[in-house]
């Protein structure tokens, strides 16, 4: 049998701000533009985990979806959900917190307990709004 993939979808509000501190103030505002405010902004994001596995025989799950929802809500939205991505965010520390590498801590922060429940972790989707989003393979 071939795998299947299945992806559960969270949202969850955080802020950021982009910003090289070797960079002065007028060269952050050049290359990240409103990105880059010292007052911070937030965005409403928009998750999507996809798994990949053989569904089992007597349930047909990949992976049961509650289970992978607890697991997205305890290792990611109790960590990010209302917070400073910059601040608050023990996984995010230390890393410029765009989309793009975003979407790669997720991935790292989740894949080993998808592993542990059985199913293996394909991407991460991540929506920082309706026109812009990344995914990650790892």
């Amino acid at each position: 049998m071939n795998e299947v993939y299945i992806t559960r979808r969270e949202t969850f509000n955080s802020a950021h701000r982009l910003f090289n501190p070797e960079w002065t103030d007028e060269k952050n505002m050049d290359v990240f533009g409103k990105c880059s405010n010292p007052n911070w902004h937030g965005h409403n994001y928009v998750l999507y985990v996809t798994v990949k596995g053989i569904p089992n025989a007597v349930t047909g799950f990949v992976m049961d979806l509650k289970q992978l929802s607890s697991i997205i809500n305890e290792l990611i939205l109790e960590k990010v959900d209302h917070k400073n991505l910059n601040l608050d965010v023990s996984f995010m520390q230390g890393i410029m917190p765009t989309t793009e590498l975003f979407a790669k801590a997720i991935y790292h922060e989740l894949k080993d307990k998808v592993k542990d429940n059985g199913a293996s972790l394909h991407s991460i989707r991540l929506h920082e709004t309706e026109n812009n989003f990344a995914e990650y393979f790892g």
